[in-house]
């Protein structure tokens, strides 16, 4: 299965730099990209230049957007993938299972898509793309998580002793096991709520 923006409804992020955006053109330029890694194109082989051919752009008009193709590529992935959650703010288990839902919809995803696995694989092999991904993706998603666990410190949900980076680490590796480590694993409903509550029955404070 392969994933095209077409029909998603799909608001690439505002920019913050450069002219205002137009919605018709950045959206031909990322499905251009798409179209490209639609039909095989390895990311070493796609270029500003050949991006800029297949959306019908010139080069400048995809540089006054992004200042190279690593930030580009972050978009289209980022437009290939669920959304962003929306925290419920109830309580640190509500937050953490909203959290969890969305990785586990993520993996949900990737897997689905032959697009996202192979683009994710070969993300890795390139630093640059890499540290892209990491420093505007997986780095806010990990400082949120860490957001959580302290206002559930905070709160006395969790316990005042307890390392919130370790913690972190032991709620999302179960997820990010079954969703990238055991291309199988059992990824169904209510895999997040299991996964928090398990982790929660020890690590709440003794009364």
């Amino acid at each position: 299965m392969t994933v095209s923006l077409a029909g998603r409804g799909i608001t690439p992020q505002q920019p913050v730099r450069g002219r205002p955006r137009s919605e018709a053109v950045e959206r031909a330029i990322i499905e251009g990209t798409m179209k490209l890694l639609e039909d095989g194109v390895p990311l070493a082989e796609i270029s500003v230049e050949r991006i800029a051919r297949t959306a019908g752009v010139g080069k400048a008009t995809i540089y006054r957007r992004w200042s190279g193709k690593e930030e580009l590529f972050v978009d289209v992935l980022r437009s290939a993938e669920p959304d962003d959650v929306e925290l419920p703010g109830t309580s640190m288990r509500d937050d953490l299972i909203a959290l969890l839902e969305s990785l586990r919809r993520r993996g949900l995803a990737n897997r689905s898509s032959a697009i996202l696995h192979n683009v994710h694989a070969q993300m890795k092999s390139s630093p640059k793309i890499w540290a892209a991904y990491h420093n505007s993706v997986i780095a806010p998603r990990r400082s949120l998580g860490l957001e959580v666990l302290r206002r559930g410190q905070e709160n006395g949900e969790l316990r005042a002793d307890l390392d919130l980076e370790l913690v972190n680490d032991i709620v999302v590796g179960p997820m990010l096991v079954r969703a990238v480590l055991r291309p199988g694993g059992e990824l169904g409903e209510g895999l997040a709520e299991r996964i928090v509550d398990t982790l929660l029955a020890g690590l709440r404070p003794v009364n």
